[in-house]
């Protein structure tokens, strides 16, 4: 694989910093004399930067995209207070933010910058497609495409904890406490805002060193049931590749292909793989060659 270059790269979000990692293909020139197409990359549910999301980032580089990977405000190297909250619509500022930071350096053509988003943040890719009518192409992995659905695919009583929790940190939120938080991912028959078979153990494998937070503030689950962007999957206006992974136990896939198909510029991708094993070893090498392949045909290198 070819060398690329990284640095840390930060940018102002409604008044927060967020920071993120940037990569460049190895001897490109960040004063500007090449314009080149560029990726934004954004996370899932209290997912990270540090969690897997620079090796795609890596990989765009090595093709010959400046990408960034970024944390979302209140997630992992950004600011934002409380810690771990999720906010549907502070996300997508932040994407708009993360997205004209791109726009604006020196060595990127503006008009050729593409998104990649991965489970929630796939969501978030797919929102974005149907919005920025600037943006040059998507790509949604094993994308969140409707709160119910997945509220649906949790067993009903772990549903109900996590539903009292939410209120009683809404509750604690109104009378600024400290808010209550669940885990991201836990054993099933747990509390946890995923508790599938592969949750805690797929969670786990993306960061393995431990040094990451995977806890959310329990209110965000409000935001989690209420989010359905494969709903206005017709508004998709640029070339985007979806990428679902069979059975998928966290962002079901059926419901989302039902919706993704909805769009003429959609391309769908199956994976034979569950929610998680598309990050790791060989299911990372097939998907990220076909993102490859596809930013090639809709956002090609000079």
């Amino acid at each position: 694989m070819p060398e690329t270059l990284a640095g840390d790269h930060a940018f102002t979000s409604r008044g927060t910093t967020c920071r993120g990692r940037l990569h460049r293909p190895a001897g490109s020139d960040a004063a500007g004399r090449r314009s080149r197409p560029a990726v934004v990359l954004g996370h899932g549910l209290g997912g990270t930067v540090a969690m897997r999301l620079e090796a795609y980032a890596e990989r765009f580089a090595a093709a010959g995209y400046v990408a960034l990977a970024f944390d979302y405000r209140h997630f992992g190297t950004s600011d934002g207070e409380p810690r771990q909250l999720l906010s549907v619509r502070r996300q997508l500022d932040d994407w708009g933010a993360a997205i004209a930071s791109v726009r604006a350096l020196p060595d990127v053509d503006g008009e050729r910058v593409a998104v990649f988003g991965s489970s929630f943040g796939g969501g978030h890719a797919l929102t974005l497609a149907g919005s920025d009518r600037r943006l040059a192409a998507a790509i949604a992995q094993c994308p969140f495409t409707d709160g119910v659905a997945s509220t649906l695919a949790v067993p009903p009583l772990t549903g109900l904890a996590v539903t009292t929790a939410a209120v009683r940190d809404l509750a604690r939120a109104a009378r600024r406490a400290e808010p209550v938080y669940l885990p991201a991912a836990a054993a099933p028959g747990e509390t946890a805002f995923m508790s599938s078979h592969d949750a805690l153990a797929g969670m786990t494998a993306l960061a393995p060193g431990g040094d990451v937070d995977r806890r959310l503030t329990a209110r965000s689950a409000l935001e989690v049931l209420r989010y359905a962007p494969g709903r206005h999957a017709r508004r998709i206006a640029c070339p985007t590749l979806v990428a679902l992974c069979d059975g998928d136990t966290v962002a079901p896939d059926r419901p989302a292909l039902r919706q993704v198909s909805r769009s003429p510029r959609v391309e769908v991708r199956a994976h034979p793989v569950g929610h998680f094993d598309i990050y790791l070893g060989e299911p990372f090498e097939r998907a990220v060659a076909q993102y490859v392949e596809f930013l090639r045909r809709h956002v090609p290198v000079d």
